[in-house]
C-alpha cells in the first residue's frame, strides 16, 4: 500500500519541477525582451540628443538622416533580424545576445526620428498604453486554455496583406490608407501578442538543454519585441501628437 500513497506524490513533484522550469523559461523570455527595450530607448534618446540641438539637425544629425547613411538605418535592422531569424539555432546562445542586442541597439537609432515626427509627451503616452495592452494580451495568451493556433493563420495572412499594402502605399502616399493601415496593424499585433505567448509556452520542453533553451528564450524575446515595436509604431501613428 505504501507504494501507491507515494505514486501521486511522485506525479505532483514532476508537475511541480515542469511548472517551476516553465515558469524560469518565460521570466527569461521576459527579461530579454524588455532589456532589448530598454536598450532601444536609450539608443534612441541617445541619438536624438546627439542629433537634434536648438537650432535644428547637428553635423551628426545631417550625416544620419539626410545622408545615405539613413538606408543603412533602414536596411540594417531588417537584415539583422532576418539573420538572426534563420541562423539563430545555429549560434551560440551569446552569438545569438549578441546580434539581438545589435539589432535591439540599431532600432533604437532609427527610431530617433519619431522625436522630430511626433511630441515627446505622446511618445511616452503611447508607449505607456502599449505597454499595458501588451501585457494583458501576453497574459492572456500564456494563461488561456484556448488553442489559438487557428487565430495565428489568420493574423499571419493579415500580416503579409499590410506588409504589401504598405510597400503600395510608399509610391501612393495615401495618408488614408496609412490610418487604416495603422488600424488593421493595431488589430492584427494585439492578436499575434496573445497567439505568440501561448506559442511561446508550448515550445518549452523540459528535456531541453541549456543551449537549446537559451535559444528558444531569445527566439522567443525577439519574436515579442518585435510583437511590442510594430503595436507601438501602429499606436503611435493614430494617437501621436506631431510636432
Amino acid at each position: 500500500m505504501a507504494e501507491f500513497r507515494n505514486l501521486p506524490q511522485s506525479g505532483a513533484r514532476t508537475d511541480a519541477a515542469i511548472d517551476q522550469g516553465l515558469r524560469a523559461y518565460m521570466l527569461k523570455v521576459y527579461n530579454y525582451m524588455a532589456a532589448g527595450l530598454a536598450l532601444t530607448g536609450l539608443a534612441a534618446v541617445g541619438t536624438y540628443n546627439l542629433a537634434v540641438g536648438s537650432d535644428g539637425l547637428t553635423a551628426f544629425g545631417q550625416a544620419l538622416f539626410n545622408s545615405p547613411l539613413k538606408w543603412v538605418l533602414v536596411l540594417a535592422p531588417f537584415a539583422l533580424v532576418m539573420f538572426l531569424s534563420f541562423r539563430l539555432h545555429k549560434m551560440s546562445v551569446a552569438a545569438a545576445q549578441g546580434v539581438f542586442w545589435l539589432y535591439a541597439a540599431l532600432m533604437g537609432v532609427s527610431f530617433a526620428s519619431l522625436g522630430m515626427v511626433y511630441t515627446h509627451s505622446s511618445i511616452a503616452q503611447v508607449f505607456l498604453i502599449t505597454a499595458v495592452t501588451f501585457g494583458a494580451l501576453s497574459l492572456y495568451g500564456y494563461t488561456t486554455k484556448r488553442d489559438l493556433t487557428g487565430m495565428g493563420s489568420f493574423l499571419f495572412m493579415g500580416l503579409i496583406g499590410i506588409i504589401i499594402a504598405s510597400v503600395v502605399n510608399i509610391f501612393l502616399a495615401s495618408s488614408a490608407l496609412s490610418f487604416a493601415l495603422s488600424i488593421i496593424g493595431v488589430l492584427i499585433f494585439t492578436g499575434l501578442t496573445a497567439y505568440d505567448s501561448q506559442k511561446i509556452k508550448e515550445m518549452y520542453f523540459e528535456g531541453d538543454g541549456a543551449e537549446v533553451m537559451g535559444q528558444k528564450a531569445i527566439s522567443g524575446a525577439l519574436t515579442l519585441y518585435l510583437d511590442f515595436i510594430n503595436l507601438f509604431l501602429s499606436l503611435l501613428r493614430i494617437f501621436g501628437n506631431r510636432n
